[in-house]
């Protein structure tokens, strides 16, 4: 049953965390969002987000959007600082047509700082990125 699943590839979505100034609470602040590099519209976007390390665990933070049109982005939520120096993953179902696609994305501990930003797709900033 499970092996007659067909889950394509994922292409052409990312997601970024990205350094970036707070003009209300005047902070630099990081914050993850999903981009969507296709020529197509994604609908149905599911994500849960967790942080682990070897002796903790996060709690999980669900975010729904219907759809998340095509060559766009839409923030996911703002991260604290301190949940750096553990795993993060993002987990990221969504239909394209009539087919679901399915991937994780996982940014290492100790991989989101300033020395690691670079240009992020469709957006003027600059950020860490897992494609």
């Amino acid at each position: 049953m499970k092996q007659d699943i067909d889950i394509p590839k994922v292409e052409g979505v990312y997601v970024a965390i990205v350094n970036e100034y707070n003009d209300i609470y005047k902070t630099q602040d990081w914050n993850a969002y999903i981009i969507n590099d296709n020529d197509d519209a994604l609908e149905m976007v599911i994500i849960v987000t967790d942080g682990y390390s070897e002796d903790k665990i996060t709690s999980k933070f669900r975010k729904k959007i219907d759809v998340l049109p095509k060559k766009s982005y839409a923030k996911i939520e703002l991260m604290q600082e301190e949940l750096f120096a553990v795993n993060n993953q993002f987990k990221v179902t969504y239909f394209k047509g009539n087919t679901m696609y399915d991937k994780v994305y996982t940014f290492r501990k100790n991989t989101i700082n300033l020395k690691a930003l670079q240009p992020v797709p469709l957006m003027e900033a600059r950020g860490v990125l897992v494609k």
